[in-house]
């Protein structure tokens, strides 16, 4: 497990194996962005004392989503800091025990990732009555100077958030530093601007609706929940491209290509039939997944 660091004034950024948490400060405090993969809420623990002082908790925790990898550690956290999270309104269902997350599409993205997506947990959460709605207004709690965005797409409630002051901009899953499908991307965190996780995402259309709202803010630094934080102009060309050219990098087949998931406030409505597998991608699936768990969890001992 890596240390926690800042990364730009006020946010600092801890990896947790192949997923980012930030621990954002302010007047009042500070706020944890996203709660990591299960068994990490020791890991969080630890950063948060190193970054700001033993026996410290956040103001709260804000959700950019609720997939398993994102609220991994959020039962332990809020059952020891005893703080309030907010999520969007369209999340909701997601983390109140209500509905589970649409099947992941795990022929689409081309990469190992995706191929054991099928195995990754979808809920339905329930983390109780410390669950919010996010404010109406794009206030964020505890984080007076950031406001919250709805970026759907990728889930019908994710969220980024936005520092209008230094154009900070934590973009969660909507758009992404690093090919999230590919192990060996992952691995090495190679860095490039890109489409959120495949296997994941439900509603392209929204997807690519995000990735240009969030390429307008112009902003001057980026970070993700997955990959490596990046600044300047450089990333700026590079989110602009992504935006201008989604369609080349969105899959051509695939579950939710072509027709999204459908949901409302009470989670899913609608979820377009499961296109056939053959029989021999299974069986190479299987193999790589296996082949592919046995590796990440050697990771996953090394640095822990």
């Amino acid at each position: 497990m890596n240390r926690a660091e800042f990364v730009t004034v006020g946010v600092a950024r801890l990896r947790t194996l192949m997923v980012n948490v930030y621990f954002v400060e302010s007047s009042a405090g500070w706020v944890l962005i996203d709660a990591g993969l299960p068994g990490t809420a020791s890991a969080i623990r630890t950063a948060a004392a190193e970054l700001f002082g033993t026996g410290t908790h956040p103001q709260a925790i804000v959700l950019t989503h609720g997939h398993f990898d994102h609220v991994g550690a959020l039962r332990t956290l809020i059952d020891e800091w005893r703080v309030p999270v907010y999520v969007h309104p369209l999340e909701l269902p997601y983390v109140t025990g209500v509905s589970k997350y649409p099947p992941p599409d795990p022929i689409v993205g081309g990469g190992v990732l995706a191929l054991l997506s099928s195995a990754y947990p979808r809920g339905p959460y329930d983390f109780g009555a410390r669950v919010n709605v996010l404010p109406e207004n794009g206030r964020v709690p505890g984080l007076p100077a950031w406001r919250w965005l709805h970026t759907p797409g990728h889930t019908a409630g994710h969220v980024s958030l936005f520092r209008e002051s230094d154009r900070v901009l934590i973009a969660g899953d909507a758009v992404v530093t690093t090919r999230q499908e590919s192990l060996r991307s992952v691995l090495t965190q190679r860095v490039e601007v890109w489409r959120p996780p495949a296997y994941y995402t439900q509603d392209w259309t929204a997807a690519r609706s995000s990735v240009e709202s969030l390429a307008m803010l112009e902003p001057e630094f980026l970070a993700t929940g997955h990959g490596t934080p990046m600044r300047g102009q450089p990333m700026r060309d590079a989110l602009h491209h992504l935006a201008l050219h989604f369609d080349a990098a969105r899959p051509q087949h695939g579950r939710y290509v072509h027709q999204p998931v459908i949901a409302d406030a009470h989670g899913i409505v609608r979820v377009p039939p499961r296109p056939p597998i053959p029989v021999s991608w299974r069986i190479g699936a299987l193999a790589i997944g296996a082949a592919s768990l046995a590796v990440l969890r050697q990771i996953r001992r090394s640095e822990s």
